[in-house]
Parts: structure tokens; C-alpha cells; sequence
């Protein structure tokens, strides 16, 4: 079967002369065009196009997005490309994502009216996944090449791409390998054409053979430039996390509206406490609400002086800072219970400016409902009338008022707009708390709070509770119960099997939000060999993903056998044997966090409105949002905001917010990036986009890209 991208259908002149430019010997001119910051993805429902518009989305890049599935979607044509704006060409897209290299059935307009956009407007095009054929740069992956998974390798970047869209990455890109049992990545090793001017920016090697072969690579050919992948991803795979920021870099040319970073944060509640432990007999943790009453016995986990000492050692070698969400009751009763004395307390008071805190209430009270726990699960106490008890205004604001007192006796730096309340209660909780205490916005209001933890496994979206903005908080699955990994394991076996194998069945009651265990772990090994690698995956997943939630462990977790840290440490260091020194992991406080998911719904709201609007012509960059509305961009370093820099250094570029008064905002950029520019002269002939036919070598079929779908 024959294909082509490139046909006579519309030339380059056919396109300028739909756009009313004018053309002649005297009036051959040199004209810099409009290049609107914006992305078009045509999508053929595929996981890899469908990755790149997530990963501008949470960056809040602006992206049209077409579906060739659909019927009635939008012709891709000269009209739909291009036009002129006061007289100037203007290019509506400043990239062009396809599923692969011809999506579209052969002969096509809309392809080649693609092609001749991209000539005359020097439009970057990815192909998001595509088959290696000579059509794309690449030999085919047969007598010296590779069709295949590549679960568990290790792609590396190579010095090209070190030196260009890929220079954040250390140099290695590891391949997941989650399950032996399921094919997780099919890709196409192979070579550059004989002949073609093909860049390899991430290669692998061949298996069973001495050469690589190219992953991600730049095809320049008649005019064009495409970004050729050749392995199909999903948006949550690592791969793809690694990969994202520097396929977006190159199609933009590192000029675009919105920005990405890699955030991690952790909470440590209830300090100055000590959290119950979860019992191995009984399968419930005595002192809770899980175990009846009066069933075993409480046998509380505490941090010790030692524990503070490892953990402000642990920051130091991490660079690294905790945030501390305390109970001040906790101190207050341990030294009433010994004489006055609470080592603890005051090793963890003396080394204060070493941590961030946060106020967690004081006695950790729970402020929803009034729980009638005499039932198991607990639910709410209810009136005579059957209307909900609510725990009081009063009771909730002096929880606040009273801690937020105890650690500014203590000299905590404090920051009084933050608040989590223990268990994030009063906040709405299924299925027993279906709705928020109303009682909460009020004490919130009466102590200045603005800030409020919430639990994002409840609530993922930020919300406003009276005058407080919530941020969700990532749980981890360390327990707050546990202070030895044989606890941890216990009760995960509990949660994580079935009836038959002597487990709760929560998991057998739940299949939509959790997953059976095919048997009980080691309590000797299960931990490191199973519990730590799963949860270290997950929260890099959150790093790697443009997330700034926190997470959230307890401070049994640090005492004891300190079973937080192999996760941290496999975050921290997973993370470092990944990244370059210019794209380190960022640690905000939760007010900070706040500022920039409120930041970010702000920004979506307006661009998904249309009220966001940027451009480049040459070196300068416009943009318009509406009043009130920060801007996030993305630049190459060297731009300026007036006489000022533009934003802070990150990943070889600049980025960050810049408050909009509803006036243009003008950044220019340096002039090593100066745009393309648009040259009509009526002595030439018009070009025409044409790309070789398809020669399928004997005895090779030529074949579509692989997908889980097919």
C-alpha cells in the first residue's frame, strides 16, 4: 500500500494566496509573522496524544484539540491554520501534535495543507507515536533493528539531546517494568535512514546486537521538522513523566504559556503526640475508634530526642525540610505525667528553626460531627429531632487559638494562616459526614485562618471553606499505627486480603478503590521488598507529574524503626538519579502550595473561557488575561519583563508568575531566539510538500502503530 504526506493539492503559494497576502516582483518582501502561543493536537483517541494534552494541561498550556474519530470536527485547512491579523500573517498554532507521522488517509488536503503550514511558518510537528519507516527518518526495524518490549530497559539520552530539549534529564530513562505478567511499553528500535537528516535524542540498545537505536529523535526534511517517537506511553507512565517537559520544549521552542516543576513536600502530623498502635491480635488499634471499647490495650508510639537528631541529620544530608503539623496537648500532658519532663519537646523545641510547623489543634480533637462510637464504624450523634450534633464554634475556634498559643510560647515560626485539623475533620466525610461542620468556617474566620489541610484521597479539587482555601494533602500508605515494619506489614495484609487468606475482605468489598493482594506479605521482608518500592513509585509519580500537593505521614513514622525514611529516601534519591542540577525537586510550605493551585485554577479558568490570549512576532511575546489573573510562562533564560528579568531559573529555561492588570503584558526574548519569518516573492515558484513514497522492503508488511487497543 502506498502513502504519502505531501501532495500538489495545496501548495505553499496556494496557502499564501488564501491568506490575502499580496505577491509580485515589487512587492517581494521579508515579513516576520504572528505566531499564536496556542497547540494543535489531532488525536486519534490514542494514550500517546492524549499524554501530551495532559501534560499541557497542568502546565496550563493552551491546546486545540482535534479528534478524527468524531464526526463534524473542524476541516484542517488553510482557513483553519492560518490568517492575517491588521495586514501581519498569523500562524494559529505554534506546534502541531499528531498520533504518527500520516494520520490521515493518503493523497490528503488536510495533510498537506499540515505540511505547507509547517514550511512556510517553520511549525515544529511531533509525532507522538509512530512506526520506524524511512517516511519518518528511520530504517525499518527489521535485519538490524527492533519490534518489541522494552519493559525494564534503560534508555539513555544521548549528547545531542543533552545539549538540546532533554538537557534536564542526568542522562539515564528508565523503562517501567511494574508486572511480569503485563506488556507495559512496545516500542520501534531503529536507525536513521540512509541519507536523512535525522537527529536520535533518546536511544536504546538493539537487544541481541552491538548498536542503538532511536526512541526520540528530530526529523529535518524539505522544510519540516518532526519530533519522531517511536514507543507508545500512557500519561502515568515514567517514561513518559521524564520524557514530557522535553518534548513540549522542543515543539514550543521553549517560548509557551505555562510552566511545570517538580514539587515534593511532606507533613509529619501530630508531633508532641504519640498515635496508637495497631494491634496484631486483635486486627484494630486499641485507643482508636476501630477497636471496641475496652478491647486491648493502648500502647502509644512517640518520638524520642534521638528521633529529632535523625531527622534535622536527615535534612541536612537531603537539603530537605519537613513541615511539623503539631499538637501542643501532647507536651503539655507527657510532662504532666512525668514530673514535668518532656525530653522530646525540648529537643524538638531547640532545634525549631530547622523545621517548618503547623498548627494541627491542640489536643487533636475531632471537630465534625459528635461521633457516637459506642457502633463500629462510629457514626454521627444525632438530636432528639434526628438533626446532626455538631461539635461547637467555640470548641472548634479554641482548639485553634489555644495551640497556635502554645507554640508561639514555644518560639514555633509559626505562620498563622495554616491549619489542618486532626483527621481533617470537620470537613465533610463519607459516608458518615456527608457535609462540612458549619461550625468550621465560623472558628476559621475567628482565628485568621486562610490555609486549611484537607485529604485529597476525599477531595482532590481546592475548594473554599469559609475564608480558608483548601490544600489536599497526599496520604501516604505508611500508617500512622505503626512504628515497626512488621506493624505496617500486618495491617496491610489485613486491609490487602481476602477472607480466605485471613484478611479483612475490604479489598474483596471494595474492587473499584483497591486491589486484593494475590497472598499476605513476609513480615519480615514484605516492607522492603513490596511496600516501600510501590509507595516510593507512586509519590515520584506525584513529583514527576507537576504536583505540588504535599504528602502526609505521622511522626510514629519517624520514631522507632523510622519506617518513612526508605520511602523518602527512595523519592529523594530516585529523583536525583534522574534529573540534571538545574531542575532540582521544589519545597514549599503549605501556604505556598495554596498560592499556586489557587494560582492554577485562576489560569485555567480564564484560558478554558477564552479570556487568555498570547502571541510572539519575532522577539517579543504579547499576552493578554483578564484582571486579577496571574500569568505563567514559560521562556529561554535571558528574557525580560521591561527592565526586569523574567521569572526564576528552572530546567535551562526561566518561569513563574507575573500579576495581570488586565494590560498587555510584553516579554521580550533574547535574540538567539529570534521567530521564523514568512517570505513571499512572486519570481519563485511555489513549493511543493512532497515526501517519498512508501517502498516496503520484500517480505516486510508495512504496519500501523502499535496501540493496547489493537
Amino acid at each position: 500500500m502506498k502513502r504519502t504526506i505531501g501532495t500538489t493539492a495545496l501548495t505553499i503559494g496556494a496557502l499564501i494566496a488564501s491568506l490575502g497576502l499580496q505577491t509580485g516582483a515589487a512587492h517581494a518582501d521579508t515579513v516576520t509573522p504572528r505566531i499564536d502561543l496556542r497547540v494543535l493536537i489531532v488525536s486519534d483517541g490514542g494514550p500517546a496524544t492524549e499524554a501530551i494534552a495532559a501534560e499541557l494541561e497542568a502546565a496550563g498550556t493552551p491546546y486545540t484539540e482535534i479528534d478524527l474519530r468524531q464526526s463534524g470536527r473542524p476541516v484542517m485547512d488553510a482557513g483553519f491554520l492560518a490568517d492575517t491579523v491588521d495586514g501581519v500573517p498569523r500562524a494559529k498554532y505554534q506546534a502541531v501534535v499528531l498520533p504518527n507521522d500520516n494520520p490521515l488517509t493518503a493523497n490528503s488536503a488536510e495533510m498537506a495543507a499540515l505540511a505547507a503550514y509547517e514550511q512556510t511558518y517553520a511549525i515544529p510537528q511531533v509525532d507522538a507515536y509512530t512506526y520506524a519507516r524511512p517516511e519518518a527518518g528511520l530504517e525499518y526495524p527489521v535485519g538490524g533493528g527492533y519490534s518489541g518490549s522494552l519493559d525494564g530497559v534503560r534508555a539513555q539520552v544521548t549528547t545531542a539531546g543533552k545539549a538540546g530539549p532533554f538537557g534536564y534529564l542526568d542522562g539515564s530513562v528508565p523503562f517501567e517494568d511494574n508486572s511480569p505478567d503485563v506488556g507495559e511499553s512496545h516500542a520501534y528500535l531503529s536507525t536513521p535512514a540512509a541519507g536523512a537528516d535525522f537527529t536520535p535524542y533518546i536511544d536504546a540498545p538493539v537487544p541481541g546486537q552491538s548498536t542503538r537505536g532511536s526512541l526520540v529523535g528530530e526529523y529535518r526534511h524539505d522544510g519540516r521538522r518532526e519530533l519522531v517517537v517511536t514507543f507508545v506511553y500512557n500519561q502515568y507512565q515514567q517514561q513518559f513523566r521524564l520524557l514530557a517537559r522535553g518534548i513540549v520544549e522542543w515543539m514550543t521552542q521553549g517560548v509557551h504559556l505555562g510552566a511545570s516543576r517538580n514539587y515534593f513536600a511532606v507533613h509529619v502530623d501530630d508531633v508532641f503526640a504519640g498515635d496508637d498502635r495497631w494491634d496484631t491480635t486483635l486486627n484494630c488499634t486499641p485507643g482508636d475508634i476501630d477497636c471496641p471499647r475496652g478491647e486491648g490495650v493502648a500502647n502509644p508510639i512517640r518520638m524520642t530526642p534521638s528521633d529529632v537528631d535523625h531527622a534535622t541529620d536527615w535534612q541536612s544530608g537531603r537539603n530537605f525540610t519537613l513541615d511539623l503539623a503539631y499538637n501542643g496537648a501532647g507536651s503539655v500532658d507527657h510532662r504532666e505525667d512525668n514530673n514535668g519532663a518532656d525530653p522530646l519537646a525540648d529537643q524538638l523545641i531547640a532545634d525549631r528553626d530547622r523545621f517548618r510547623w503547623i498548627n494541627h489543634t491542640f489536643t487533636h480533637a475531632f471537630l465534625g460531627c459528635e461521633q457516637d462510637i459506642s457502633v463500629v464504624p462510629w457514626k454521627c450523634a444525632a438530636d432528639a429531632d434526628g438533626s446532626t450534633k455538631w461539635v461547637g464554634r467555640t470548641t472548634i475556634a479554641d482548639e485553634i487559638a489555644a495551640n497556635r498559643a502554645w507554640g508561639q510560647a514555644a518560639g514555633l515560626p509559626l505562620d498563622d494562616q495554616e491549619l489542618i485539623t486532626g483527621e481533617h475533620s470537620g470537613l465533610k466525610l463519607s459516608p458518615q459526614q456527608p457535609v462540612d461542620n458549619p461550625n468550621l468556617a465560623l472558628a476559621l474566620g475567628d482565628n485568621g485562618v486562610t490555609w486549611l489541610g484537607s485529604d485529597n484521597s476525599r477531595e482532590p479539587g481546592q475548594r473554599q471553606v469559609g475564608p480558608a482555601t483548601t490544600v489536599p494533602r497526599y496520604p501516604m500508605n505508611v500508617f500512622y499505627n505503626a512504628g515497626k515494619a512488621a506493624e505496617q506489614v500486618d495491617e496491610y495484609n489485613w486491609i490487602y486480603t481476602g477472607r480466605a487468606q485471613g484478611g479483612s475482605g475490604i479489598c474483596e468489598d471494595h474492587p473499584d478503590t483497591s486491589t486484593c493482594l494475590p497472598g499476605p506479605l513476609s513480615t519480615s521482608t514484605g516492607y522492603a521488598d513490596h511496600i516501600v518500592p510501590l509507595e516510593t513509585r507512586i509519590a515520584l509519580g506525584h513529583v514527576l507529574a507537576n504536583d505540588p500537593k504535599p504528602h502526609f505521614i505521622h511522626q510514629s513514622n519517624l520514631a522507632e524503626e523510622r519506617i518513612a525514611y526508605p520511602v523518602l529516601d527512595g523519592v529523594l534519591d530516585g529523583y536525583a538519579n534522574l534529573f540534571a542540577d538545574d531542575t532540582p525537586v521544589v519545597n514549599l510550605r503549605m501556604k505556598d502550595i495554596g498560592v499556586e493551585l489557587r494560582r492554577r485554577g485562576a489560569w485555567k479558568a480564564a484560558v478554558d473561557a477564552g479570556q487568555v490570549t498570547a502571541h510572539r512576532v519575532g522577539d517579543t511575546v504579547t499576552v493578554q488575561a483578564p484582571s486579577g489573573v496571574a500569568v505563567t510562562a514559560t521562556m529561554p533564560t535571558g528574557t525580560t519583563n521591561g527592565t526586569a528579568g523574567f521569572g526564576d531559573a528552572y530546567a535551562g529555561g526561566v518561569s513563574g508568575w507575573t500579576p495581570s492588570a488586565g494590560r498587555p503584558l510584553t516579554l521580550g526574548l533574547p535574540s538567539s531566539t529570534a521567530g521564523p519569518t514568512s517570505t513571499v516573492d512572486a519570481t519563485r515558484q511555489p513549493a511543493t510538500s512532497r515526501t517519498p513514497r512508501t517502498r516496503v522492503p520484500a517480505g516486510v508488511t508495512e504496519q500501523v502503530p502499535y496501540s493496547p487497543d489493537n
